[in-house]
């Protein structure tokens, strides 16, 4: 898979950061299995729980589409670290994960960035599989 597109996206979403309480700009994207990566910031609010990350914001706008099953994810915080999903954030992805093998893209800047399964970032999944037995 060539990850530039969704590195790209992630990278411009970042830019629509509304942040004015921590600073800290996040983008995501996220390809479904439409074809389409949506993509999404993080978007704060001055009662902190009210806040919502760039990787719920973007599956959130898949699933709302239609979407149901996330082939790739990319994400990215600081351009000079790499910023990996939160934990909500990791088990919202798990519920729309058919193959925990998908890449997870965390990228620092276009031309840095790690990819990882997503069975690396968070390992023994609790998904509806669990509660439907």
């Amino acid at each position: 898979m060539d990850y530039k597109e969704i590195v790209e996206k992630a990278l411009e979403a970042r830019e629509k950061a509304y942040c004015p309480y921590s600073n800290f700009k996040v983008g995501a994207a996220v390809l479904f299995e439409d074809g389409k990566i949506y993509t999404g910031c993080n978007i704060e609010n001055a009662s902190f729980g009210g806040t919502n990350c760039a990787e719920r914001t973007a599956i959130f706008k898949g699933v709302y589409e239609g979407n149901r099953e996330i082939k790739a994810i990319a994400v990215v915080g600081d351009t000079s670290t790499y910023t990996y999903p939160c934990g909500i954030c990791r088990q919202v992805i798990a519920e729309f994960v058919v193959d925990t093998s998908i890449p997870v893209i965390i990228i620092k800047n276009a031309n840095d960035y790690l990819v990882k399964t997503f069975d690396e970032i968070l390992p023994g999944i609790f998904s509806k599989k669990d509660l439907n037995g």
